[in-house]
């Protein structure tokens, strides 16, 4: 959004931010101001650049609103790794065609794709401790409208900062895709993980292995809950829900895994199969807490 931003001051100024074409032009960049705008996806800060004469009026947020349905729809397209060159030109043509001239939209739009890839192509900090991988569906469109799995590798550095490394759109979500986001983010820099979360696609653990193999893997257990209610019975589920959250809740392991087993006692009788889908993934329900209580 910033970036889209200063694309359309570059616009409306006519020249690139300290070329020669702007001097004694009679107007110039003045700094920026900050600005929330609360998406579906949380709340983002963006920074607004404006000019020296107070004539600049951008047109990629809505007035006077703190929500942009429109604005985060263009994102998730935008960035798309399927969208061509042409559909983002498309895309931005929409946004400004009416306030700018096709040559202004074209040159923003030239800015974009190039800041799309190098995106994708940037080198990598190797300073990430854990990595969460997940999917997450999105409607989008190609030749029809459909939902499409997002793959998404959001890293946390030691100091608690997250970043998005990487992601990439496909149709659905298979661990051949996984694979090749691994092998890429760690050509081009992540060399080293401690630690990494994910659902349970099967074949994740297996690719891991062979790309970060002295990496330890944590099953995420909201994943786990939901596969457990979709096969227990309605009545059951808060109960289950419940008990099942103890486990993450203990000051050690080792009560840890003592809460676990009194689950499996308890509900091994009702649901033998749910029981034993948990036991063959045990080795990866708990591999938090041999960490530090603040990590």
């Amino acid at each position: 959004v910033n970036d889209l931003l200063e694309a359309e001051l570059t616009a409306f100024l006519g020249y690139n931010p300290y070329a020669r074409d702007g001097w004694n032009t009679g107007n110039s960049r003045n700094g920026a101001y900050f600005r929330k705008v609360d998406t579906q996806f949380g709340e983002i800060e963006i920074q607004v650049p404006r000019d020296r004469n107070g004539l600049f009026h951008q047109h990629t947020l809505p007035d006077y609103k703190q929500h942009a349905d429109v604005l985060e729809n263009m994102i998730i397209k935008l960035y798309s790794k399927g969208v061509t060159t042409r559909e983002i030109a498309d895309l931005i043509e929409k946004m400004y065609g009416s306030h700018y001239s096709p040559a202004q939209v074209s040159n923003i739009s030239k800015q974009m794709i190039s800041k799309v890839e190098a995106y994708h192509k940037r080198k990598l900090s190797d300073k990430f401790f854990c990595v969460y991988l997940d999917a997450a569906y999105v409607p989008l469109r190609r030749e029809t409208f459909e939902r499409e799995a997002v793959y998404i590798a959001i890293g946390i550095k030691p100091n608690g900062h997250k970043e998005v490394i990487d992601y990439c759109i496909v149709p659905n979500e298979n661990i051949e895709v996984w694979t090749e986001l691994l092998q890429s983010i760690k050509s081009r820099g992540l060399e080293q993980v401690e630690l990494f979360l994910s659902d349970g696609v099967v074949g994740m653990k297996t690719a891991l292995a062979k790309t970060y193999p002295q990496a330890h893997f944590q099953r995420c257990l909201v994943h786990v809950m939901r596969n457990i209610c979709a096969k227990v019975r309605v009545e059951d589920c808060e109960a289950i829900m419940n008990e099942f959250k103890q486990i993450h809740q203990q000051p050690n392991k080792e009560a840890a895994i003592k809460v676990l087993h009194v689950f499996y006692d308890k509900w091994n009788r009702a649901y033998n199969h749910v029981i034993r889908n948990l036991k063959g993934i045990e080795p990866d329900l708990l591999v938090f807490y041999d960490y530090p209580k603040q990590i």
